[in-house]
């Protein structure tokens, strides 16, 4: 039973047949090609035999492995390798096809090759899901044929194997780098120019070119001889939360991920960059309840159990109650913050639904309200219309795309600062707007 499961033609054995099939049907008018058919008919079946045994003289003649990282970083290109090797004693044709999640949605993955007696290779490939949670690899499928190419061996490896897929680490390790090398603007976060003192004294050092004069102690340079300065770090250990709607509003997808994810993988890349600059860090999520409350903690472990909390979040399709969350920090969020509100609106009378309650908290705490430009509004107006209805749709378009606009403005007046961005540069955007605060001492 075994053997005839790993049993299979290969595509040239019916080439063969179509070609003895051609030299029958010829030989009704050429009867001296009949006697040649049955000739090549029994060399046929003698090779197929011969081809047998070549397949099935050794037991393990090929080896597989399936290489795939602990954890997939959502919307990520991840890296999966294969290795396989050929100890059959002649030249082999490999087929070899993974069995990829279900999630993916992806059925003609297949890599051909050809290894050489004794030969080691590996393949790699990437895989970019879009959704959290937990994906199963199938069978490791490598179909071996000899150099006769008449029929296959199938090899089976390593099924079932389970990766979950959590918030992309890919990019937190990004910014992780650049942040600790000091290379942010290479993905376009700005500089911010420091204004006035609101940092912690730190020590006394002598001057050198470069240093602002405002800082000169002249205590110090009486007492030294010499030009000495006072030197300041940036305070440390302020409670920063991200706060995430999962409501119905943050489904929406763009380029096949939710704004959800967006949020989720924007959160933990700025957590990760406000630990490493000494800052406590924390998380709320809610909708019409408080899913989940973290509360801000300074140290670098912290991000494990913010990780943690962010892969299990999955959004609802209820409306998030604004009035529900403002109780919440109230109650449990004591000292000054700095709350960011990953969110959407897209109708001002949505917004001012909520404004109250937004109103409300950002009296004790700096809020910073963060929502979504849709994109493909902002490409419809970017094309010329060519009709009535493209000059209708058009005009649609622009009206939304100026609430948009207007509920910046409306949030603004109100002292709440806002981002509204487009999907792909939020965490660019959000580490931005966290610099830029930090450097004006608005905290």
């Amino acid at each position: 039973m075994q053997f005839l499961r790993s049993l299979y033609i290969h595509n040239v054995f019916f080439r063969y047949i179509a070609l003895l099939a051609a030299c029958f049907i010829m030989s009704y008018w050429l009867p001296v090609l009949y006697p040649i058919a049955w000739l090549l008919t029994m060399l046929l079946a003698a090779l197929l035999l011969f081809d047998l045994y070549l397949l099935y003289s050794v037991p393990k003649a090929i080896r597989g492995l399936r290489t795939l990282p602990k954890k997939l970083s959502n919307s990520d290109e991840n890296p999966i390798t294969i290795q396989f090797e050929n100890l059959y004693p002649f030249t082999s044709y490999l087929s070899i096809i993974d069995e990829l999640p279900i999630q993916f949605q992806k059925r003609d993955f297949e890599y051909r090759t050809q290894l050489k007696k004794g030969e080691k290779r590996e393949h790699r490939y990437t895989v970019r899901p879009v959704e959290r949670g937990e994906y199963v690899f199938g069978h490791l499928n490598i179909y071996a044929s000899s150099p006769l190419r008449i029929i296959k061996r199938r090899f089976v490896f390593q099924n079932d194997q389970m990766v979950p897929v959590y918030p992309s680490i890919i990019q937190m390790q990004q910014y992780d780098f650049l942040a600790m090398n000091n290379r942010l603007t290479e993905v376009g976060l700005k500089k911010i120019r420091r204004i006035g003192h609101t940092q912690e004294f730190e020590q006394i050092k002598e001057y050198v070119l470069g240093d602002d004069y405002r800082t000169v102690n002249w205590k110090a340079t009486a007492k030294n001889n010499q030009l000495m300065v006072n030197q300041y770090q940036d305070e440390r250990s302020q409670p920063i939360y991200s706060v995430i709607d999962t409501g119905r509003v943050m489904k929406m997808p763009f380029n096949g991920l939710k704004l959800l994810d967006y949020a989720i993988n924007s959160a933990l890349a700025f957590s990760n960059v406000a630990l490493k600059r000494n800052d406590k860090t924390g998380m709320i999520t809610f909708s019409k309840k408080i899913e989940s409350f973290v509360p801000a903690i300074q140290k670098i472990t912290h991000l494990n159990t913010i990780l943690e909390k962010l892969y299990h979040i999955n959004t609802e399709f209820t409306d998030a109650d604004y009035g529900m969350l403002y109780a919440h920090i109230k109650r449990n969020v004591n000292q000054r913050s700095l709350l960011l509100l990953y969110t959407n609106f897209e109708h001002i009378s949505a917004l001012k639904r909520q404004l109250p309650f937004l109103v409300a908290i950002a009296k004790k705490h700096l809020l910073v309200v963060i929502f979504f430009e849709n994109t493909e509004l902002e490409e419809l107006i970017s094309k010329e219309a060519e009709d009535l209805q493209g000059i209708y749709h058009k005009t649609i378009a622009e009206k939304f795309s100026l609430e948009k606009r207007l509920m910046q403005k409306e949030l603004q007046k109100y002292g709440i600062q806002t981002i509204l961005t487009r999907p792909e540069k939020l965490t660019v955007n959000t580490i931005n707007t966290y610099l830029e605060i930090k450097a004006r001492g608005l905290l």
